[in-house]
């Protein structure tokens, strides 16, 4: 494939390159090191929570989790998370561990007389990616994405797949041992993760975009009808006027890509038209990447990472329809 060209946004997906990597070698159990746990406890947890993140906590229950974001005032993504309530009523919000620590400081100025408590819980849980052959088989109910279930202490959440290979977070006390199946490496997890399409925000991207710029309205990670959160007039303004320029797309290149690089038109070599929100190394060589894009710029033609003679970016199936209305 040449350069990026894009179809309407409901359409099917484009055609991968005839060199894209099988997703078929995705499967195992890997240990996700790069992620941390903050529990939310106490009588006014899920409504404290419910009114920082961009997704409804106030009717959340114990057989659904949820994708979130926690926006600044201006409705650029701080964290991201994928929460839920345990049996026992504090919620746990699983995100990336670089922002583990500023996210908690942050939310924990918002508590005042809430009766909430957040904690930093990392060492307490272990968190693991099932995938493929690996991922457990559970209540009918369970199937869907975001669904949740508890096994004796331990949770599971089911995940976007990656290209059709179905993918779960596992969340257990530490010590207890791992799930069974084959080791998986984190970076072979990670590609999956980019190759489901859903973005996990990390430190290099902290507030680089609204959450549709990385596709959240369209994979479950906003809810448009809930009340107020930091951030909720510049995030609905954007999905109801018009104003959203930039998507996120899953790009394939020959060359090393990382959180937060930049990329450019061929036309312009000063102004980047793009920025990596996550990557990995590719399995058949080369990197995959989910890529917030201008959709002017993605339109009319190829990118190019780190400057406007770079490697080009090559546009990959993105696994789910973008929505276009609620």
């Amino acid at each position: 494939m040449g350069g990026m060209i894009i179809q309407r946004m409901n359409t099917a997906p484009l055609t991968a390159r005839a060199d894209a990597p099988a997703i078929s070698s995705l499967d195992g159990v890997a240990a996700l090191t790069h992620l941390g746990v903050i529990q939310v406890e106490g009588e006014d947890a899920a409504k404290f929570i419910h009114g920082q993140l961009s997704q409804d906590f106030s009717l959340l229950d114990q057989h659904t989790a949820r994708l979130a974001a926690f926006c600044s005032p201006k409705g650029r993504v701080l964290a991201s998370f994928i929460g839920f309530k345990r049996p026992n009523g504090t919620i746990l919000l699983v995100c990336s561990k670089d922002l583990l620590a500023p996210t908690l400081k942050r939310l924990s100025m918002f508590v005042m007389r809430a009766k909430a408590r957040l904690s930093d819980v990392s060492e307490q849980f272990s968190v693991f990616g099932l995938a493929g052959g690996a991922t457990k088989t559970v209540a009918a109910h369970a199937a869907s994405t975001w669904a949740k279930a508890d096994f004796d202490g331990s949770t599971l959440v089911q995940l976007y797949p990656a290209d059709g290979t179905p993918r779960q977070l596992w969340v257990t006390p530490a010590g207890e041992p791992a799930p069974a199946g084959t080791a998986l490496a984190l970076d072979a997890w990670q590609w999956g993760e980019v190759r489901s399409g859903v973005a996990t925000v990390s430190a290099p991207v902290v507030e680089a975009f609204v959450p549709q710029m990385i596709n959240y309205e369209s994979v479950g990670g906003v809810n448009f009808k809930k009340g107020c959160y930091p951030g909720q007039e510049v995030v609905a303004r954007s999905q109801f006027r018009g104003t959203l320029k930039r998507r996120a797309f899953v790009v394939h290149a020959d060359a090393p890509m990382a959180a937060g690089m930049e990329a450019f038109s061929a036309t312009d070599a000063e102004q980047p038209m793009a920025t990596v929100v996550q990557a990995a190394p590719a399995p058949g060589g080369g990197f995959d990447a989910i890529l917030s894009a201008q959709l002017a710029a993605v339109e009319a033609g190829a990118l190019h990472l780190g400057a406007s003679a770079g490697p080009v970016l090559h546009l990959l199936p993105l696994p789910y329809t973008l929505l276009e209305d609620i």
